[in-house]
């Protein structure tokens, strides 16, 4: 789920089961599967339409946390429609994940049940720890994220993988005492190349159990 921190987190890495970095828009980090997923990923996706709500789909069916985020936090996932269910149940799941970690960093709750729905094992644990850090810093996340050059694979009934880019050109750190955004300029670090893979739960969710990260990749710049 994960963002540009350009201050709080600057030098705060997550590790699920590779190095993942979900902070400062100066960090890197060099993912296992960073080659892998440059070959896969799409270019970005300039358009403006909105992702699809979900549908009465197997990924539907299972009852979802309610996310309700501050108005000031807007997201925009040009995913496009697959038409294969189990494909668009993936990017659907994906999409209210990302989610359910600011809304934990705006409740101010490592525990946050929603987040906790859609992450499983290290990825877990990992994002608790990136949710404790803004807690510990009395901050929050803002701005409008987006989400585009999509590729999404189903392998098996409950096994998935979703590569994906992020612009967090617009997106920042609010302090919340005293309340200030802190905002710095967009360099290439802005972007994010995502690789993610995951699996079908009980529920019949889809959730997280790996995330890696490539910042400044060529493959998600403007």
């Amino acid at each position: 789920m994960n963002r540009r921190r350009p201050t709080l987190l600057a030098a705060f890495t997550l590790t699920a089961a590779a190095t993942l970095t979900l902070s400062a828009c100066g960090g890197a980090s060099d993912s296992k599967g960073k080659a892998e997923a440059d070959d896969k990923v799409a270019s970005a996706d300039t358009g403006t339409r909105k992702s699809p709500s979900p549908s009465a789909s197997a990924s539907a069916a299972a009852e979802r946390p309610k996310i309700e985020l501050p108005s000031d936090l807007t997201y925009t996932f040009e995913w496009a429609k697959t038409g294969d269910r189990e494909k668009d149940a993936v990017l659907a799941d994906r999409e209210q994940s990302i989610k359910a970690v600011d809304l934990a960093i705006a409740h101010q709750d490592p525990l946050d049940k929603a987040y906790l729905y859609f992450y499983e094992g290290e990825a877990a644990a990992q994002t608790q720890k990136y949710i404790e850090a803004y807690v510990k810093a009395e901050a929050r996340t803002t701005g409008a994220y987006r989400y585009y050059g999509e590729v999404v694979d189903v392998s098996d009934a409950d096994s998935a993988s979703l590569v994906y880019c992020e612009d967090q050109s617009k997106g920042y750190d609010m302090y919340l005492k005293p309340k200030r955004i802190d905002k710095t300029a967009v360099t290439r670090n802005s972007y994010v190349l995502y690789s993610t893979r995951l699996s079908k739960n009980d529920k019949g969710a889809w959730v997280v159990g790996d995330l890696t990260s490539q910042r400044g990749s060529a493959k998600c710049q403007p």
